[in-house]
C-alpha cells in the first residue's frame, strides 16, 4: 500500500515538472508558436467553407487560392482604415492631452475651493496626461503586432488546408485503422469552430451597436472603437472592459463627464445584451468549460503567448481538455475543467 502512495507521488513529481519543462519552452519560444498558432486556428475557421468549395466541384488549389484572395481583401481593408484612422488619432493625441491637463487644472480648482487642498505635483505624479494618452495609443499598438507576420501566417494557412484532405489517410497509416486520433481532432475541430463562430457574430454585433451608438452621441472615431470592441470582445471577461477604457477617456476630453457617462453605458449595455443574453442563448453548452476554467485560462495563456494567447485561451484549454479527456489516466482532470 505504502510503495502505490509512493509510486503514485512520483509519478505526481515527475508529470508536475514535466508541465513546468513544457510551459517553459513554449514560453520561451513564444514568438515562434505564436503565428502558428494563428495560422492553425484560421485554417480551422476556413475548413468548412473549404470543404463547401470543394463539394461544389472547386479543385482544392483553387479553392484555397480563393479562400487566401478573401483573406488578403478584408486583412488589407482591415490595414487601410485601422493604418489611417490611427495614424490620424497619434496626430490629435497633443491636442487631447492638453484638454486632459485643462480638466485635471479644473478639477483640482474646484477641490481647492471645497476646502480640500491638492498639491499641483501630486496629481501630476499619479495622474499624468501624458501617460495616460499613450495607454491609450497602446491599446492600437497590439493590432499591429499580427501584421508583422502576416505573409507566414498565409503561406502557413495554405499549406495547412493543401494537406487537410490527405490528413485523415495519412494519421490511418500512422497509427493504423483503429485510431481515435481523428475522431478526437474532428470533435475538437468542430467545438472550435462553433465557439468562434458564434462568437464573431457575437462580436460584430457588439462593435456594431457600440460604433453607431457613440456616432450618435458625437464621440471621435466611433468606428475605430467599434473596432476594438470587436476585436477585444474575443478576449473573455476583461476584453470589454480594456474596449471601453479609451472611448470613454476619449468622450470626457472631447465632450464632458455626461457624454463619458453616457458612452459607459452604451458599452454595459451592449455588452450585458450580447454578453449575459444573446451568447449564452446561441453558445448553450459548445464552450464545455467553466467559469473560473475560462478566467483562469486567460491569465495563463496570457503570461505564456502574451496578447494573442489571451485571443486563443478558449481554443487552446479546448485542446488540452480534449487530450486529457483521451486517457483513463488523465480523464479526472478534464472533468474538473468541465462546465
Amino acid at each position: 500500500m505504502a510503495s502505490d502512495e509512493s509510486r503514485l507521488a512520483n509519478n505526481l513529481v515527475l508529470t508536475a515538472a514535466a508541465a513546468v519543462v513544457v510551459i517553459a519552452g513554449i514560453k520561451s519560444a513564444a514568438s515562434m508558436l505564436v503565428p502558428f498558432l494563428l495560422a492553425v486556428f484560421i485554417a480551422v475557421m476556413s475548413a468548412p467553407l473549404m470543404a463547401w468549395l470543394t463539394r461544389h466541384r472547386v479543385p482544392s488549389v483553387l479553392a484555397v487560392l480563393l479562400l487566401v484572395s478573401l483573406f488578403v481583401v478584408i486583412g488589407m481593408g482591415l490595414a487601410t482604415f485601422v493604418g489611417g484612422t490611427v495614424n490620424a488619432f497619434y496626430q490629435d493625441m497633443p491636442l487631447y492631452e492638453q484638454k486632459l491637463n485643462a480638466l485635471l487644472q479644473q478639477g483640482i480648482a474646484q477641490l481647492r475651493a471645497l476646502g480640500i487642498e491638492v498639491a499641483n505635483d501630486l496629481v501630476k505624479e499619479y495622474v499624468n496626461p501624458g501617460v495616460v494618452m499613450k495607454t491609450v495609443a497602446s491599446v492600437f499598438n497590439g493590432l499591429g503586432g499580427v501584421l508583422t507576420n502576416t505573409f507566414l501566417i498565409l503561406f502557413t494557412v495554405v499549406f495547412i488546408l493543401l494537406e487537410a484532405s490527405g490528413f485523415p489517410d495519412k494519421v490511418k497509416r500512422a497509427f493504423g485503422e483503429q485510431t481515435l486520433a481523428f475522431e478526437h481532432f474532428a470533435r475538437f475541430s468542430q467545438s472550435v469552430q462553433q465557439y468562434l463562430a458564434i462568437k464573431t457574430l457575437v462580436s460584430f454585433g457588439t462593435g456594431l451597436v457600440i460604433a453607431i451608438a457613440l456616432s450618435i452621441i458625437g464621440v471621435d472615431y466611433a468606428p475605430l472603437w467599434g473596432l476594438v470592441a470587436f476585436l477585444l470582445n474575443y478576449i473573455p471577461n476583461i476584453g470589454s472592459i480594456i474596449a471601453a477604457v479609451p472611448a470613454v477617456l476619449i468622450a470626457l476630453i472631447q465632450l464632458g463627464l455626461g457624454s463619458a457617462l453616457l458612452t459607459a453605458a452604451v458599452f454595459v449595455g451592449a455588452n450585458t445584451l450580447f454578453g449575459n443574453v444573446v451568447e449564452p442563448r446561441l453558445m448553450g453548452r459548445t464552450l464545455g468549460l467553466s467559469t473560473l476554467v475560462v478566467f483562469l485560462s486567460l491569465v495563463f495563456w496570457g503570461w505564456v503567448l502574451g496578447p494573442v494567447g489571451m485571443l486563443l485561451s478558449i481554443p487552446l484549454t479546448m485542446v488540452v481538455k480534449i487530450a486529457l479527456e483521451t486517457r483513463p489516466q488523465t480523464r479526472w482532470l478534464a472533468t474538473l475543467l468541465d462546465h
